[in-house]
């Protein structure tokens, strides 16, 4: 059976008794790269069966070398293995590890693959430690995740800049999250990032709080209070104040007439009862009459001697006295009924209820005023967050713009307006934002008179600097002393800017520590003439908009 190559290579290990050197080389090699040699290999160098650089060398008895895995892959092709090169047999015994050659082999030397990027040159045996150090072997990013591969000098800035699966901390929450995860942690799974209420209202709100809002927002949509007496509509939480006085007004209303109503049905009723009493005491007059007939009748059946006419005539009376007392008793169950059916007692019960509802209305007119007096409150409190967050984001508008590298770029828009108010008195003057040397450095902006001021009042645009009173004042040398440089800006994309540039004086007040919130400004009052500024050949000008540029020199400027 073929041996394997580790228990062939144990087996060789004891074989070989004869070696030419005694001390072992640790270095190593890969035996399959591709290999730039900085000379050509010699012959010797190479083994006799793969004619490749030896690795792990053995010499045969017949005096040539071979790589160790190919004496082990003669073995296992044959059962007696001959030289491929004099096709002598290889006796095992004979065999021994050529160490001399080894290290004559690990020293050659060879370039990096990474070249010309590396331009190391390193012996063979060294070549594996050279690339866990070159700067140019291509590494796997560390970051889980990331399957890229860059250069290693690269790797720090791929690991801290570029790659997706970073770790960056999240501006809301300040917890740490994978780079490429960030925006849908900050819309899905951050409780501080600030959103705009689902429901309209103004209000920016976290997403930790926006049950707690809906609980308040004056836009959410409920129940109004008076459901259970009928009403179905649902009123947003702001107008619900508004709501319940309407309601309850119309509620009045309703009732108000509901009692009218009722009113008008209770006079018909007694209309109704004393038409049938009208009625009742005619049916009995009717009856006396018939009794006062019929009586008349017996006077005359007393006298007539004819009997059967007499007795006719009594039937005929005595019927229609029989019809009559039937009409009459219809009539008194008819009144009967009618008394019944329109009895005061179930109109004088609805005519109480009626008046517990109405002082039930009544009183909540107390109520309303409460209500209102709320209202009122909530109106004010709702004015002052809108100014506080109107404030705000002015604040943040400015903070947003704000350098602090010492450079201010001025954007002046409406100009001929802005110009024409200088020119009339109601505002001289137009100030920049402020700027800072540096993020504790001092604090400075810049004034503009559009209309001049002094020398250049009514020709020239003035343009002025101003240092201004900062927090870190305190920490900072005093007077101002750095170079200032005020420019107007060509938009044309020529750079034909107009500069004036100068030195702050250490002897005036306008560059010593602020005492009040700005001190006097300093700079050109004759900056730029009105005839160049506003000349149609010049481009100084766009769109009713100017540029003006204000540079500090940072030179030999401390940062804090």
């Amino acid at each position: 059976m073929p041996m394997a190559a580790e228990d062939l290579a144990g087996n060789l290990a004891n074989l070989y008794i004869r070696q030419n050197s005694t001390s072992a080389i640790s270095l190593d090699f890969e035996p399959n790269a591709d290999y730039q040699f900085v000379e050509i290999v010699e012959e010797r160098y190479k083994c006799a069966y793969c004619h490749l650089v030896l690795h792990n060398p053995h010499q045969t008895g017949c005096g040539h070398r071979f790589c160790q895995r190919c004496i082990v892959s003669l073995r296992e092709l044959n059962a007696v293995p001959t030289c491929p090169v004099d096709k002598e047999v290889i006796k095992l015994h004979e065999v021994f590890k050529d160490n001399c050659c080894k290290r004559e082999v690990l020293n050659l030397q060879v370039f990096c693959r990474n070249s010309p990027a590396c331009n190391a040159k390193t012996s063979l045996g060294r070549y594996q430690d050279h690339l866990q150090q070159c700067l140019f072997e291509s590494v796997q990013c560390t970051n889980e995740g990331c399957c890229e591969k860059v250069i290693r000098k690269d790797l720090q800035e791929h690991l801290g800049l570029q790659c997706s699966y970073r770790k960056e901390l999240c501006q809301y929450c300040k917890q740490p999250v994978t780079s490429i995860d960030l925006k849908t942690h900050e819309r899905t799974d951050c409780p501080d990032y600030p959103l705009i209420c689902p429901h309209g209202c103004p209000q920016i709100i976290l997403t930790k709080e926006v049950e707690e809002h809906v609980a308040i927002c004056p836009e959410v949509k409920i129940d109004c209070p008076y459901k259970k007496y009928g009403c179905s509509t649902k009123i947003k939480r702001g107008k619900l104040s508004e709501h319940e006085n309407m309601y309850l007004r119309e509620h009045m209303l309703q009732i108000l007439d509901k009692n009218s109503k009722l009113e008008d049905q209770i006079s018909d009723l007694y209309n109704n009862l004393e038409h049938k009493e009208r009625e009742i005491q005619q049916l009995a007059d009717t009856i006396k009459k018939c009794e006062r007939d019929f009586r008349q009748f017996t006077q005359l059946y007393g006298k007539n001697s004819n009997l059967l006419a007499s007795t006719q005539t009594l039937a005929i009376h005595i019927d229609k006295s029989a019809c009559l007392e039937t009409q009459v008793r219809q009539l008194v169950q008819m009144a009967n009924q009618q008394q019944s059916k329109f009895s005061l007692r179930p109109l004088l019960e609805t005519i109480d209820n009626i008046k517990q509802k109405v002082a039930f209305l009544e009183s909540y007119e107390q109520r309303l005023v409460v209500l209102e007096d709320l209202s009122n409150q909530h109106d004010v409190h709702l004015s002052i967050h809108r100014a506080q967050l109107n404030k705000n984001e002015e604040r943040f508008k400015l903070l947003e713009g704000t350098s602090y590298n010492g450079k201010l770029i001025w954007k002046i828009v409406d100009y001929k307006m802005k110009k024409k108010e200088a020119m009339e008195g109601l505002c001289p003057s137009v100030v920049s934002q402020p700027f800072y040397t540096s993020r504790c450095g001092y604090r400075l902006s810049a004034r503009a008179y559009l209309n001049g001021d002094g020398s250049g009042k009514g020709t020239h645009v003035s343009l002025y600097f101003v240092v201004m009173r900062g927090e870190f004042d305190s920490l900072l040398p005093w007077p101002f002393k750095q170079k200032v440089t005020l420019m107007l800006l060509d938009q044309s994309g020529k750079k034909h800017h107009i500069t004036e540039t100068f030195k702050a004086d250490p002897h005036s007040s306008s560059f010593k520590r602020p005492e009040g919130e700005m001190n006097v400004a300093s700079g050109c009052p004759r900056f730029v003439a009105h005839t160049v500024l506003e000349n149609a050949k010049n481009t100084y000008i766009r769109d009713d908009t100017l540029f003006l540029k204000v540079v500090v020199d940072l030179t030999d400027l401390e940062e804090l």
